[in-house]
């Protein structure tokens, strides 16, 4: 980087310092548990031995004035987490190894805020956490869990499910740490508290003095505690449960899950790492980001973590040193000290993309660098912008096959049992013969098969770009999914006709492979795209294919479409370059829509008017 000592770079570096020296005033806020400043909640100022206390506002009008101070610890221990915290939890601190009272730090404040949000509206807690490194938000679950069961539930049950046992085991021992901690004179009269095998299971262990049983198991084996009465759920390392012919971790969690109530003061946090795109958790977090799911997300970056800091003594050295990246941290509101940090951390990697993964600055860092992915995960958040619910679901009246299907279309509105998801109605003025392209991908008829799909494309949508106005997708006969294709052409506006014909080909190799379902079509509906050679069909081959996806790649990047099904996107996400070349869904995922919009894309985007295809497009009219 070039490097200027003009009076104008001076004035540069002395703004940053000052802005620098603001952002890390802003940062020192006063946190104290004990006197409650600082701490969760809308808080009252009480008078103690004169000594002012903030305490929660519910705590405050239970308050009297002759009550012990062991009455008013117990008091407040119910309503102020923090506060018991720092008077009762005991854990193993990560940089001393030693035994400290539990103090939270920044994140753990962030996270605590939306357990007690749901908590106090009385609502079923449930959070979805995707994790950075050493923050503490497997230690804050198991506490708050913890908490739930020594002071404000007997006979409350929870289980702890971990992809390793040690996983497990080693959440598990918070509990043992706590109890062998704990205060003696807020232990129950005649029976302390402490932690004992339940019913000599290995699994299972009890709070004697609560009898409230604390479970531990793996991904591997959730049976051990299968039809367990279960109040509290923590999920851990998600991300990395197995995935086989035999067990996934959608079923792994309805196992252990499975009774855990609708109810308030009920739990579950699902918390991992990111193991790239495309898994179970990645698709869990994208449902709860975009508010589809019953979890809210929580997501920490690095830079909120205290640890992550180094001093700052020469900033304009410093800056110097820093790439196109790492000045952009400023730009996010990073301080000196953190982007120093980081600049230093970074050399321990042989990439940057190796750094991301372990330390991301957000969300899609975090998922995006693992794997061999092939769109990128910047682009695709700016194409999920315009995700949402279609405005409708919508079935046809006509029936499924022959002339009647396509005399006049037309589709049943608001019909909840409808699959045909439309975004955008045909425009009024649609003269154009080629204004709509409708791509379809031919899939199986069995539910583990891949779907069928058939996308509508608008090529004169709003600021000149493409975009995705209607879709169906699903599990169908084949000759019907070609006259449904059609019906949904023949509505928007005669739309041009492109259908996959690789499965149709191999299914009826005698001959013209495609003369059974497109030969038959076209004497109901002639719009229908041609390739090279008169044949009816788009063939998807290598050359082909790798047009195609290096052609939505381009639009993906360049936002050149507007993609309103944020199933779409999630397909796009984890479609992946294969070891021995080629492109495809991860494992045990589909890409079906993500082949419509590459062959129906292309094919819009090549068509050089509104009036007529290019040359290499016969016209079948």
């Amino acid at each position: 980087m070039k490097n200027t000592n003009t009076h104008d770079n001076e004035i540069g570096i002395d703004a940053i310092v000052a802005e620098n020296k603001r952002r890390n005033e802003a940062l020192r806020c006063t946190y104290d548990p004990v006197t409650g400043v600082g701490c969760y909640g809308k808080r009252i100022a009480v008078d103690r031995r004169g000594k002012q206390l903030l305490v929660p506002e519910a705590m405050a009008p239970l308050i009297s004035h002759d009550m012990s101070d062991e009455a008013f610890d117990r008091l407040r221990f119910c309503h102020d987490f923090e506060y018991w915290c720092a008077t009762c939890v005991t854990v193993k601190d990560k940089i001393t190894c030693r035994n400290r009272r539990l103090v939270l730090n920044a994140p753990q404040r962030r996270m605590l805020a939306m357990l007690e949000d749901m908590r106090l509206a009385r609502q079923p807690i449930r959070l979805i956490v995707l994790k950075a490194r050493q923050w503490g938000g497997s230690t804050l679950t198991q506490v708050y869990m913890a908490w739930m069961q020594i002071i404000h539930h007997e006979h409350c049950n929870s289980i702890v499910c971990g992809h390793l046992r040690d996983t497990a085991s080693t959440i598990q021992g918070i509990y043992s740490l706590i109890l062998a901690n704990y205060p003696e004179q807020f232990q129950p009269v005649g029976d302390p508290m402490r932690f004992r095998p339940y019913q000599k299971s290995r699994n299972m262990s009890e709070i004697a003095g609560r009898n409230c049983i604390v479970a531990a198991t793996t991904a591997m084996s959730p049976e051990s505690v299968r039809g367990m009465d279960i109040a509290m759920a923590h999920l851990t390392e998600v991300a990395f449960w197995p995935t086989s012919a035999r067990r996934s971790p959608e079923s792994l969690i309805r196992s252990v899950c499975g009774s855990i109530m609708l109810e308030p003061d009920t739990l579950v946090v699902m918390e991992s790492t990111a193991n790239g795109m495309g898994n179970y958790f990645h698709s869990e977090w994208l449902r709860a980001k975009t508010g589809f799911s019953d979890k809210q997300p929580l997501f920490v970056p690095w830079y909120e973590i205290e640890i992550y800091r180094k001093k700052v003594t020469d900033a304009a050295k410093l800056w110097r040193s820093l790439d196109e990246y790492e000045r952009s941290l400023w730009q996010s509101g990073c301080t000196l000290e953190m982007i120093a940090w980081y600049h230093s951390k970074r050399k321990e990697y042989n990439s940057h993309s190796q750094m991301q993964a372990e330390y991301p600055s957000n969300d899609i860092e975090a998922f995006a660098f693992s794997g061999m992915p092939v769109f990128n995960a910047a682009h695709l958040e700016q194409l999920r912008r315009h995700c949402s619910l279609p405005y409708q679901l919508c079935s046809f009246t006509e029936p499924p096959t022959g002339a009647e299907a396509l005399a006049n279309p037309r589709l049943l509105p608001n019909d909840a049992a409808g699959d045909i998801r439309l975004w955008r109605e045909p425009a009024a003025d649609a003269k154009q013969r080629y204004r709509y392209v409708v791509a379809v991908d031919v899939g199986g008829l069995s539910d583990k098969a891949d779907f069928s799909v058939i996308t509508v494309i608008d090529r004169l949508a709003a600021k000149g770009k493409m975009e995705i106005v209607a879709e169906w997708r699903g599990h169908i006969y084949h000759d019907r999914l070609a006259w449904l294709a059609a019906q949904m052409a023949k509505y928007y506006c005669n739309a041009l006709l492109v259908i996959e014909s690789n499965t149709l080909e191999m299914e009826y190799s005698e001959g013209d492979g495609t003369q059974y379902v497109l030969n038959t079509l076209r004497h109901h509906y002639r719009n229908i795209y041609r390739r090279r050679g008169d044949r009816l069909g788009f063939h998807t081959n290598r050359e082909t294919k790798t047009e195609a996806v290096f052609h939505l790649i381009g639009l993906v990047r360049d936002g050149a479409y507007i993609e309103h099904n944020d199933g779409a996107v999630n397909e796009l996400a984890w479609y992946e370059h294969k070891p021995r070349g080629g492109f495809g869904a991860i494992a045990g995922r589909h890409d079906d829509m993500v082949m419509t919009r590459a062959i129906g894309l292309l094919v819009a985007s090549r068509l050089n008017c509104y009036t007529a295809p290019l040359p290499s497009f016969s016209d079948v009219v």
